[in-house]
């Protein structure tokens, strides 16, 4: 059965248009609901579905209608107000809750939002239940009788149950003083966690993104705009700065210098720590779209690498393929297993931190151990469906640009699954050879589509 409303990274679109209305999103809390009870029976999980948000002015509207459609399929619900996607996770499963819900659409402006379904494990929410959930979407809505409708609380204490949680995975015998770390929070869901977790833990903090009012998320900030940040770094003179997205999964840093530190970098520097650490990092799952220096600079240390399709579910599911307990995008979602379940940005700052602290070393020093290849990305908008490893004109220049890049360079094509786009990715030592390249191949692509 394919999934008519469910992506891979939940239900997510503009406000107002289908499916992000109140009356498909009562439909969508009854009908998991529904779901959720039957799974509860029998099972050591709560009656209880724990929600959070992110500040985007949305999010009371969905949150009420949520809310009402849980309570009427007779489940028990906990409200944590504005909370960064892993603290729901880790809330849920703390609480031995029964699902997780998270109203936000990440990164993505403030007229977008989307609903976002964890498990009782943290983890994201298994193909059949959300397509179990789905199949109730189709069935007409009834109430429980008043005996069995649901409750509804505040968890009133969310905020700083996460913080110590946070706090819980830098190690205990160190500390962060004397660092001074500019923290983006991009008016998001961690505008108060986050200062609160790097100054406890003795960081002179400098805070940006911090005042959302519901119509600014992203905007101009975090991790998809960190140029604010660099400034900042530079004109404080801060020793790095931290920039989180809008629901605080991703993260993105700036060195001393004010140049970006990308999640590749990023991913390379933990894995580096935990090889010094343990002796033994186990191994790193990246993307197609991981940086070919990065492979390069963890097989100088004898840390295998694979690479899984672009997004955060892919990436996890071949950690858990492979036994893996590291992984994480260029994009800065970085999941790190032997402490979480999800892609969280605080817990990953804490990690590069940590590194700093125990090495003495800049972050600037810790990731000049990556030399990132030149990359060239062209996105080919194409009229119609084009197969790409089907076409011979197309495999024939894909095959002549990886024999004139032989082992220094890559190629990867792939089609977007949200536009009518062919992306076209040039991999390679040599930046003006990796461009010529791209535009060849982008003109081919081009040609066969048209």
């Amino acid at each position: 059965m394919t999934r008519k409303y469910f992506g891979t990274d939940g239900i997510r679109g503009k406000v107002g248009v289908a499916p992000i209305t109140p009356d498909f999103v009562l439909k969508l809390g009854w009908a998991a609901g529904r779901v959720l009870a039957r799974h509860c029976h029998g099972s050591r999980t709560r009656n209880l579905v724990i929600i959070g948000k992110d500040t985007r002015i949305s999010g009371y509207m969905i949150e009420s209608a949520l809310e009402a459609g849980l309570v009427a399929a007779g489940l028990d619900v906990s409200l944590l107000g504005p909370m960064p996607t892993p603290a729901v996770a880790y809330l849920t499963r703390t609480f031995h809750a029964a699902a997780g819900i998270v109203i936000s659409a990440s990164h993505n402006p403030y007229d977008d939002n989307g609903i976002k379904f964890f498990s009782s494990r943290g983890t994201k929410l298994p193909d059949e239940l959300e397509r179990e959930i789905e199949a109730e979407l189709d069935k007409p809505m009834q109430t429980c009788d008043s005996s069995g409708l649901g409750k509804v609380t505040r968890m009133t204490d969310a905020e700083g149950r996460y913080i110590e949680y946070c706090k819980s995975t830098f190690p205990a015998d160190s500390n962060l003083d004397g660092l001074r770390v500019v923290v983006d929070c991009a008016h998001g869901a961690t505008y108060k966690v986050a200062p609160a977790v790097f100054s406890e833990l003795g960081a002179s903090v400098i805070e940006l993104g911090v005042e959302p009012d519901g119509f600014n998320i992203n905007r101009d900030a975090g991790s998809t705009c960190p140029e604010a940040l660099a400034r900042a770094v530079l004109e404080h003179r801060a020793d790095l700065g931290v920039a989180l997205d809008g629901d605080g999964d991703r993260l993105i840093c700036v060195d001393d210098s004010g140049a970006l530190v990308d999640g590749d970098e990023l991913l390379f520097i933990i894995a580096a720590e935990q090889q010094r650490v343990t002796g033994a990092c186990g191994g790193v799952v990246g993307t197609l779209m991981s940086n070919l220096g990065m492979e390069v600079a963890l097989r100088e240390l004898g840390i295998p690498f694979a690479r899984a399709r672009v997004g955060d579910r892919y990436v996890l599911e071949m950690m858990d393929e492979k036994g893996w307990r590291l992984g994480g995008e260029s994009s800065g979602h970085i999941i790190c297993r032997d402490v979480t379940t999800t892609g969280d940005g605080i817990v990953s700052a804490l990690k590069v931190l940590a590194a700093i602290s125990a090495s003495g070393q800049s972050l600037r020093a810790l990731r000049s151990r990556v030399t990132k290849f030149p990359q060239t990305m062209i996105n080919v908008r194409v009229a119609r469906r084009t197969d790409i490893g089907g076409n011979p004109a197309i495999g024939d220049a894909v095959r002549a640009v990886e024999q004139a890049l032989g082992d220094r360079g890559r190629v990867l094509l792939r089609p977007s699954g949200t536009e009518p786009v062919i992306r076209v990715m040039v991999e390679g030592h040599d930046a003006a050879q990796v461009e010529q390249h791209a535009r060849a191949l982008a003109d081919v692509v081009r040609s066969a589509a048209a």
